[in-house]
């Protein structure tokens, strides 16, 4: 074995407390690419496979009532390539032992002519054969524990009916099932099922005719052509406006998590690529500074300046090839268990999770990088360092006063605090990095921990400040205002708030965005909208409220007009002026006036639904199984129901991804502490050995270095503060989609905890590193030249 490659491995053995930390490090970059990046292609590849295999549809419209010999039409128009013709409505269900209200949407299965398009994939049972007989959604079913062969209750068209669970399944339609007007899933009270068209048609008196469709193109064509003609050809019939994949709640909840994954995976990469970086930069700087007498020895010696320079970045390569093993099995192992949550969040028949060769790939690059970056400045002083002057030990550090002592406060410090301050202010490179990699730790982990508090946020917003009610009612189809008098005519309700809802597509110039106009009563108080300070915002006389993030979206502010057309009614185009933004988290909507809404659709004093609040919890039930029984009641919601659900999808799902990267975070902190505490005693092993031979007492010497540790950690909270901010704030940016926003919340709290957890590691490394300066032997530290 060549002599480069003995003192090679030899360095390695007595760096290993180092390589551990980098190895640390390393893991966790490698373990986070490969998590997120491994469940990015996961869903993206599953997406792909599910929507090819089951015809996932291109083109969706629905109508109030439609005869099916519209069909030959329908298919004939430019660029379709199929069509089905479908029968849907909304059902209230009961399901025994169970009291909360309960929705489902019921789907025709296809029939004759159909181009047999959002398959439904079958996990247990059989296609629906007699009448009564129905397929349920996999979700649903699992959050009550049904199989093939229960039954539940339905309300059909106000007609009760029990129903037959022939079969259990999945269809791409539904990913992400959700009632309609929201943007999260309740499983447990929302439910989708499959019939046969002809029972389906029956029951809700659609017998010859149908409401809703889907389409799939021909390749080439234009989808905004196919949906002006379908709006053309459906608004004799109450068409509410055609729309293309991209505006599919599914499609964009997915296309939306797909973006966050993208954000998260290129942010923490960059993160913890630049952390390993640091710490091999300090790591081998130290090493070739302490061994420039044998760097000049081996230039003597005959070792050109090459050789010289690839035995240093051999090494560095090493220690950071340490962690891609071990990375790419925790990443493995990581990306799989949250790949498991994905199953169940969105409604995937299976999951395409692998460890690509091209991870493989990338988790190499990963460690390459970091070991060029990190140590290029080292090598560059290896390669530039002459034998002559090499051989000569460097100047000693200039004497002078601390600051401290300047001030006149020396006095006021023993000599173990004037040693401390004085070795921190004359070595400022050597604090600064320390400080920088510490603050690292710091900052990443005030990152990681801050979406805890930004879901809480969330919740307390808008379900504390902005959404008071306690059930929301929603209607099949627009009622008179003679609704809202029976609504509060119901035991137990103490208040009802009635809204209009519109299907509208905003324009303004080339940009628009397809939305739901809301119209809000008078002094309304159980849905209120908010500014940006979370003041209630009134609904004004003329003219919309765009949301904050739709009016960016299209580039609207106060004052401007924009071109509202409605989807429903008689569907015409209108300028509208923007009264004013308000602020919300979740969705992109626009506001006004009831009475506005009323007015520009040129209807009387219809409503879509109402907000009511209960006299008491305990009325919840009654008040259900009350408008269970209502036949034009399309849903109920349940606002804390509603919350529990958030909870249990959203949050969990974001905060088990959230964990993983804490959990990673911290070893971050711990890697860039442990290097530094033990950089610390190899710098200054010699003048520690001379405080023991000169007196000091061990606890002395070990409160010296733990001192200097614990200084290091105190001085890295203000930037590692600051550094976590500007993270999380460019983190939120990432993970902002149409559907909803995360709030950048940075609780003193979760800068307490960071800073706790870093000074604990700081704590631990500080004991870890004392243990091996009790083992120094003095005699030998002594003896090493100067």
């Amino acid at each position: 074995m060549r002599a480069l490659h003995l003192k090679l491995w030899r360095e390695l053995g007595q760096l290993r407390g180092q390589a551990l930390a980098i190895a640390a490090v390393m893991v966790a970059g490698i373990a986070t690419m490969v998590m997120a990046q491994g469940n990015h292609r996961a869903l993206s590849e599953t997406r792909a496979r599910y929507y090819a295999e089951f015809r996932f549809a291109e083109v969706f419209a629905s109508a109030r009532r439609a005869p099916l010999s519209l069909g030959e039409a329908v298919r004939a128009l430019p660029g379709v390539r199929g069509a089905d013709l479908r029968v849907t409505g909304f059902a209230n269900l009961e399901v025994a032992g169970f009291d909360d209200a309960v929705s489902g949407r019921i789907m025709s299965l296809p029939g004759p002519g159909d181009a047999g398009l959002n398959g439904v994939f079958l996990r247990e049972g059989a296609l629906p054969v007699a009448e009564h007989e129905v397929v349920l959604g996999e979700a649903f079913a699992r959050a009550h524990g049904l199989r093939p062969g229960d039954t539940l209750d339905a309300v059909l068209n106000g007609r009760r009916q029990p129903l037959a669970i022939s079969g259990i399944g999945l269809s791409p339609e539904f990913i992400y099932p959700v009632r309609p007007g929201e943007i999260f899933p309740d499983f447990k009270r929302f439910g989708v099922l499959w019939m046969q068209r002809e029972a389906l048609a029956s029951a809700f008196d659609l017998e010859g005719a149908f409401n809703d469709l889907a389409l799939v193109l021909e390749r080439g064509a234009r989808e905004d052509d196919v949906i002006d003609a379908l709006d053309d050809l459906l608004a004799p019939y109450g068409g509410t406006g055609a729309y293309g994949r991209s505006d599919h709640v599914s499609w964009q909840l997915l296309d939306g998590e797909l973006a966050q994954l993208g954000a998260m995976s290129r942010m923490f990469t960059v993160i913890f690529l630049g952390v390993a970086a640091f710490l091999l930069n300090v790591v081998m700087g130290r090493l070739i500074g302490a061994e420039r007498e044998q760097i000049a020895l081996l230039k003597a010696f005959g070792y050109g300046r090459w050789q010289v320079a690839v035995h240093y970045g051999q090494l560095a390569l090493l220690l950071a090839a340490v962690g891609v093993l071990p990375g790419l099995a925790l990443g493995a192992w990581a990306g799989r268990a949250i790949a498991d949550l994905y199953m169940e969040y969105f409604s995937f028949p299976f999951l395409q999770w692998s460890l690509r060769p091209s991870l493989v790939l990338a988790a190499v690059a990963f460690a390459a990088g970091a070991a060029a970056i990190g140590t290029s400045n080292g090598l560059r002083r290896a390669w530039a360092l002459p034998p002559a002057e090499a051989m000569r030990p460097e100047a000693p550090s200039t004497f002078r006063t601390t600051l401290a002592e300047r001030l006149g406060l020396g006095r006021l410090l023993d000599p173990t605090a004037r040693m401390l301050l004085r070795n921190l202010e004359r070595r400022p490179l050597r604090t600064v990095l320390s400080v920088a990699g510490i603050g690292m730790g710091i900052g990443v982990l005030v990152m990681a921990g801050f979406m805890g508090g930004a879901m809480d946020r969330i919740v307390d917003v808008q379900f504390g400040i902005a959404q008071r009610d306690d059930l929301t009612v929603t209607f099949t189809d627009p009622v008179s205002a003679r609704a809202a008098q029976e609504l509060a005519a119901l035991p137990g309700v103490s208040a009802v708030e009635p809204f209009r809802t519109a299907a509208v597509r905003l324009r303004n110039g080339h940009r628009e965005y397809r939305t739901a106009l809301q119209g809000l009563p008078d002094g309304a108080t159980l849905r209120r909208v908010l500014d940006r300070d979370l003041r209630p915002v009134a609904p004004p006389a003329q003219g919309l409220l765009l949301t904050d993030h739709l009016g960016e979206l299209l580039a609207l502010r106060p004052g401007d007009s924009v071109e509202v057309e409605f989807l429903e009614g008689h569907r015409h185009t209108l300028q509208v002026p923007v009264a004013g933004l308000v602020s919300e988290y979740l969705g992109l909507g626009a506001y006004a006036h009831q009475d506005t809404v009323n007015r520009l659709l040129g209807e009387g004093g219809a409503l879509s639904g109402a907000w009511l609040a209960l006299e008491a919890p305990e009325a919840r039930a009654g008040v259900v199984r009350e408008l269970r029984d209502w036949p034009r009641v399309a849903a109920v919601a349940d606002r804390g129901a509603t919350i529990r659900s958030f909870r249990d999808t959203i949050a969990r799902t974001m905060l088990t991804f959230v964990f993983a990267i804490t959990a990673m975070a911290a070893s971050i902190a711990a890697g860039v502490v442990y290097n530094s505490a033990r950089i610390t005693l190899a710098e200054r092993g010699r003048e520690l050995a001379s405080l023991r031979v000169l007196g000091y007492t061990r606890g002395e010497v070990r409160g010296l270095l733990f001192g200097e540790l614990l200084a290091l950690a105190f001085l890295a909270l203000l930037p590692g503060f600051a550094l976590g901010w500007g993270m999380s704030a460019l983190l939120v940016g990432g993970l902002a989609t149409d559907l909803y926003r995360i709030p950048l919340v940075l609780a003193p709290s979760g800068f307490a905890i960071a800073g706790l957890i870093v000074l604990a590691i700081t704590a631990l490394a500080g004991l870890l590193v004392v243990r091996r300066l009790d083992r120094l032997d003095l005699v030998a530290v002594l003896k090493t030249r100067e």
